[in-house]
């Protein structure tokens, strides 16, 4: 089963396009269990030399290294990030995910992936960033569930410098999911029921053979063992546990994200600096009241990003990696 039917709900970042020169290669790096592929761009220019870079973490579903993703369009949405640090002096890296794109797992079933996996291929990539003499010091970048899985992988000594984190969840994926499907009265109590159920055995450690055909996307067996490695990660007390500058970016039209989550991670790390972006979605574009309206502007690649969110972020990283 591939890794594309992996539980997830994602989303894409579209900035506005930069005029500015910068060189991209491709690069490769072996780690246990995969073979990851990534996208190095640089500026160009003399007055560019070592220039600071961010790794760009995607995110979750079968989302590639330019933000590509079949469910929502391929709106090349980290690649228009880049190419804006790019033309604002910040190099980037954005790796496909194992299982996604070039990014080649040596065993490929759904079952055989956990969240362990991305982080330890994340810090990796962070790792080969810092030893490259080419490029300064480093940050990270996570959006959606990427936000967690860059919290995740500046846990402990690291040599990222800073965090950035866009419309990054702040509740573990365990109390989402709960308050997700509680919340929606269109579920049935028996529904709501039995996932929890299925949520409490996965945090026991164990599997759930029997899932309900309606549950299925989420708990079907080839890919509990990713949610349950999942559970253990809780964003408020992983922000809070390191003390690197890190910017929170949200929007207040966020389907996915709230605004609230966003509160939660600031008020855990009380350093941390926090941009509420107005009338902004999860894909960080200005967008429509209405649901519908709001999840249109997913695809569409041609939407800027919120203007705002770019200032905030290339300010941020400036200031963090001088």
């Amino acid at each position: 089963m591939r890794l594309t039917r992996r539980l997830a709900l994602t989303a894409a970042l579209f900035v506005f396009a930069a005029p500015a020169l910068a060189a991209s290669r491709e690069v490769t790096l072996e780690v246990p269990g995969a073979r990851l592929a990534a996208t190095l761009q640089t500026p160009d220019g003399p007055q560019h030399a070592r220039p600071p870079v961010a790794l760009i973490l995607a995110g979750s579903g079968p989302t590639d290294r330019n933000g590509d993703n079949p469910l929502s369009g391929p709106g090349g949405t980290y690649r228009k990030l880049a190419a804006n640090l790019a033309a604002r002096g910040i190099a980037t890296l954005r790796p496909d995910k194992r299982g996604i794109g070039a990014s080649t797992p040596a065993d490929p079933r759904e079952e055989a992936l956990t969240f362990d996996d991305f982080v330890n291929d994340a810090r990796a990539w962070l790792t080969w960033l810092a030893a490259q003499p080419g490029l300064g010091p480093v940050a990270v970048i996570g959006h959606s569930e990427g936000g967690l899985l860059a919290l995740a992988a500046v846990q402990g000594q690291t040599p990222a410098r800073a965090v950035v984190l866009l419309a990054a969840p702040g509740e573990d994926i365990g109390t989402t999911i709960r308050r997700q499907l509680g919340q929606n009265p269109a579920n049935p109590p028996a529904l709501v029921e039995e996932s929890n159920r299925i949520l409490d055995a996965l945090a026991r450690g164990e599997r759930v053979a029997e899932v309900s055909p309606v549950l299925a996307p989420l708990f079907r067996p080839s890919v509990q063992p990713y949610l349950a490695s999942s559970l253990k990660y809780d964003p408020q007390r992983l922000i809070a546990a390191q003390n690197l500058p890190t910017l929170v970016v949200q929007g207040d039209r966020d389907l996915q994200v709230r605004p609230e989550d966003a509160r939660l991670l600031a008020a855990a790390q009380p350093a941390a600096r926090l941009h509420l972006a107005r009338g902004v979605n999860h894909v960080l574009v200005p967008a429509p009241l209405d649901p519908a309206g709001n999840l249109a502007r997913y695809g569409d690649a041609e939407l800027p990003l919120e203007r705002g969110v770019v200032t905030a972020v290339v300010e941020f990283l400036r200031g963090a990696l001088r």
